[in-house]
C-alpha cells in the first residue's frame, strides 16, 4: 500500500460521529452503522461494520449491499483515506467480491472519507452479539456458515453501547469497564477529569475512574465497575456523570494544589483495554 503524503492524527474529524468512529475502531469488536456516499460518488447506501471476514477492508455482497470495515485498514499515514479508497473500490466491484488492504492504491489525490460520505447522514452505531451482517439475508445459511459465525462470536468481548450519552460503551472482560470516547482536547479533558477526582466525584455507579487510553488523536477515559454490573443499569449513572464532566469542562480557572496533584496522576496511569 502506498503511503499517503502526511500523517493525520484525527483521521475521523469532521464526520458526523467522531467518537463512535474511533470507538468502532479501537474497542467494539462487533457493531454496524449507516452512511451515505454524496452524490458525485454515486449516492450509495453503506454498511459501515467494525469487521468483515477474511480480512476484507470492504466487500460487495451479492445482494448488492456495499459493507465498509473500519478496522480493515491497519495500517496508514491517513486511515480516512485509505478507508475511502477501500469503499470506492468495492462500490466498483463486481457483487460477491471482497477487497483486500494490499488492493489498494493510496496516494495524496485519494480523497478522503470526508469527501466521499454525506454529512447529513446520522452515524447511529448498532452493536451486534454476533456477526450475522456479515451475511446475506436472502443466502442460504448452511451449517458450516452457521459454525463459523457462533465461532466468532464466542470470541468477542461482550460490549453494550450506553443510551443518552455519545460514544460511551459498557463491555465485560475480567470485569465491567466503562470506555467513554471524547472530541474534546485532551488537556481540557485530563483538567475536567482532575477538577472531578480531587472532589472524589469522578466515579460512576459505585465504580472508580481507572485511567485512559488514546486513539485515533481522542482521549478515551475508563471506569472499571462494581463487578456485574450490568449495561442496563448505566443509562441514569452515565448521564448524571456527564452533567458533572460538562460543568467541570466549563471551568476555565487555573486548577489548584488537589487538582494538580489529582491531575499528575491521572496522566501517569495509562491504560490499555482492548
Amino acid at each position: 500500500m502506498a503511503k499517503t503524503a502526511e500523517f493525520v492524527l484525527r483521521p475521523f474529524e469532521g464526520l458526523p460521529g467522531e467518537a463512535d468512529w474511533v470507538s468502532m475502531r479501537e474497542i467494539v469488536p462487533s457493531a454496524t452503522a449507516p452512511a451515505r456516499t454524496v452524490d458525485a460518488h454515486g449516492g450509495r447506501d453503506v454498511v459501515v461494520a467494525t469487521v468483515l471476514p477474511g480480512g476484507w477492508s470492504a466487500l460487495h455482497r451479492e445482494d448488492g449491499t456495499v459493507l465498509l470495515s473500519v478496522q480493515g485498514v491497519l495500517s496508514s499515514d491517513d486511515i480516512s483515506r485509505s478507508l475511502a479508497a477501500a469503499l470506492l473500490a468495492a462500490i466498483e466491484a463486481e457483487p460477491g467480491t471482497g477487497v483486500l488492504p494490499e488492493q489498494l492504491d493510496v496516494t495524496p489525490e485519494t480523497p478522503r472519507l470526508q469527501d466521499v460520505l454525506d454529512a447529513s447522514v446520522p452515524f447511529d452505531v448498532t452493536v451486534h452479539e454476533g456477526y450475522d451482517y456479515w451475511v446475506d439475508a436472502s443466502a442460504e445459511m448452511t451449517a458450516e456458515i452457521r459454525e463459523s459465525l457462533e465461532e466468532a462470536a464466542e470470541q468477542t468481548i461482550p460490549t453494550v453501547k450506553i443510551e443518552g450519552v455519545d460514544a460511551a460503551y459498557w463491555c465485560r472482560m475480567s470485569r465491567e469497564f466503562v470506555r467513554w470516547a471524547r472530541t474534546e482536547d485532551e488537556d481540557r479533558v485530563v483538567d475536567a477529569i482532575a477538577r472531578l477526582h480531587a472532589k472524589r466525584d469522578s466515579g460512576l455507579a459505585g465504580g472508580k475512574f481507572l485511567g485512559m487510553f488514546r486513539a485515533c488523536g481522542l482521549v478515551v477515559p475508563v471506569w472499571e465497575l462494581p463487578r456485574g454490573t450490568e449495561a442496563d443499569e448505566l443509562t441514569g449513572p452515565v448521564q448524571d456523570l456527564s452533567e458533572r464532566f460538562e460543568a467541570a469542562l466549563a471551568v476555565d480557572a487555573p486548577l489548584d494544589a488537589n487538582e494538580r496533584r489529582a491531575r499528575a496522576g491521572i496522566v501517569s496511569r495509562q491504560v490499555t483495554l482492548r
